[in-house]
């Protein structure tokens, strides 16, 4: 993952550089993925999460589509 200033900055950056553009997420976003796919594996609760549990994780905080698909 990369920070950058805006959209504009990451398309000059990536064209710098070579590479396509992937897919831009704002802050909010980002953070809203992390809280909702990191829990706590010390929790007595804890236990690896299938592939379905994944897409749906993904799919809480709006990351569908083609390029959020997780292989099967």
């Amino acid at each position: 993952m990369s920070l950058f200033r805006s959209e504009e900055h990451v398309r000059r950056w990536t064209s710098r550089q070579g590479y396509g553009v992937g897919v831009i997420l704002d802050l909010p976003r980002v953070w809203g993925l992390a809280r909702a796919w990191y829990a706590d594996p010390r929790s007595r609760e804890w236990r690896p999460r299938s592939r379905d549990e994944n897409q749906a994780v993904l799919a809480s905080v709006g990351l569908t589509g083609e390029f959020w698909e997780l292989p099967r």
